[in-house]
């Protein structure tokens, strides 16, 4: 632990010199287990440089809630922000962000990942550094598929998942066969639900940016969707997001579960999860075609244009994101935790190989991840569970709130799906994109 203490403050000292006063930045950030990680050992950093960090932790939506208005209004609350692969180039462009391009050598660049880099830059100029990057797959219990007689394919679909998911589901036990995010929001129900139209063969807009959420392979898709967790899913589907599902899958309620990889660590650490050891991986499952069925994310830091010590925010930056703070990660809190999907070196670790089983797929899916062909049909945009417009933050999280409503028995999919489609329309003609 020492040595990895140590590596720490070498990359600290090489990363900029120590500030001649202390000063306090303050860190938004999302409440999942990494970032409470980071917070952890943040204090390290603060001995370190005679800083501090004042840290607002808070639940996805309000994270994002937040954040948008503070930059939005350039209220200058935040000097480190938490954003991801969809912010970063819009903020960039509008010059809400400061570029990140001048760390030092020690730095390494070229040891992140170059579509990491790609997505989260804007005209050649980096503007947030990755934390940690994601696609997602398919986590099952192998201890309950044996049981039933069952083998998980490589590349299952979701005609096969469904199956399963019928055979597995126990609601006597409280055991379910499927967990999935239902929450409503963007980042939450959207980000599973827009990879589940794109196998599913839908798009959110024609090339015309006419919206085509009312469309039949939409409705194949939510229909699908509701029916599954209704038949085999957990209750209270409305109210389980991120968070909530690998609560469930971790301790043992879910036989599978489709989520982004990030969570594998968590999950295959004996003393968070319940499963660690009955716990087996497979890719994102596929409906019509694999186009956009696994999505791409990376959960990054960047420094808002109103920030007061950019200076101090760069310095907390570089140490965080570095190879040296993976290393301190994997020593003190052990491999499986380390930051997944960011830097080469992490791949190359055997320490992290060998403690994580499912680090070479997660890394394959990360690289694989297409952006700009996640639909079968052409589209105008760039993204695969999002469309990386700024109204489609907005946008977005109104059809995640009509989905969640058509979960919840609300409404039907097909009104669900009306309401939807006139969001989108709505939003394109006051935009400019349509008349």
């Amino acid at each position: 632990m020492r040595v990895g203490h140590a590596i720490a403050g070498a990359a600290l000292l090489a990363c900029t010199a120590a500030t001649a006063s202390a000063a306090t930045i303050t860190v938004a950030t999302v409440n999942n287990a990494d970032m409470i990680v980071m917070q952890r050992l943040s204090s390290q950093w603060e001995r370190q440089t005679g800083n501090k960090v004042n840290w607002v932790v808070l639940e996805e939506n309000v994270l994002r809630q937040r954040v948008t208005t503070d930059i939005t209004t350039k209220g200058g609350q935040f000097d480190v922000i938490t954003i991801g692969s969809y912010e970063t180039p819009i903020w960039g462009k509008q010059g809400w962000l400061v570029s990140l391009n001048d760390f030092p050598a020690s730095y390494d660049y070229d040891d992140v990942y170059q579509s990491v880099r790609d997505a989260l830059s804007a005209d050649g100029k980096l503007y947030a550094v990755p934390f940690y990057a994601e696609s997602s797959f398919t986590m099952y219990r192998k201890d309950l598929f044996g049981k039933a007689g069952l083998t998980m394919p490589d590349h299952p679909n979701y005609s096969q998942i469904a199956e399963f998911a019928d055979k597995l589901s126990d609601r006597e036990h409280q055991q379910y066969g499927i967990c999935l995010r239902g929450k409503p929001g963007w980042g939450e129900n959207m980000a599973f639900v827009d990879t589940l139209v794109n196998t599913f063969g839908g798009r959110y807009f024609d090339m015309n940016w006419q919206p085509q959420i009312d469309s039949p392979a939409w409705h194949e898709a939510i229909t699908f969707y509701v029916d599954l967790l209704h038949r085999d899913g957990p209750p209270g589907g409305p109210s389980n997001g991120a968070n909530e599902g690998q609560a469930l899958f971790a301790t043992g309620h879910c036989a599978m579960l489709v989520d982004a990889t990030s969570i594998a660590g968590r999950v295959y650490d004996p003393s968070q999860s319940q499963v660690a050891d009955k716990t087996a991986f497979t890719a994102a499952p596929v409906a019509k075609v694999p186009n956009g069925s696994a999505w791409f994310w990376a959960w990054s830091l960047a420094i808002p244009a109103t920030s007061q010590h950019v200076a101090e925010a760069k310095q907390f930056l570089a140490w965080s994101t570095s190879k040296e703070y993976v290393k301190l990660v994997g020593d003190t809190n052990g491999w499986t935790m380390a930051p997944p999907g960011t830097r080469k070196s992490t791949y190359a670790n055997p320490e992290y190989l060998k403690a994580a089983p499912f680090a070479k797929a997660v890394e394959a899916a990360i690289l694989s991840a297409d952006l700009k062909h996640p639909t079968k049909d052409p589209v105008p945009y760039t993204g695969i569970q999002y469309v990386a417009i700024p109204e489609f933050q907005a946008l977005g999280t109104q059809v995640g709130q009509s989905i969640a409503a058509a979960l919840g028995g609300q409404m039907s999919v097909d009104e669900a799906l009306k309401r939807a489609q006139a969001a989108a329309l709505s939003t394109m003609q006051q935009g400019g994109y349509i008349k």
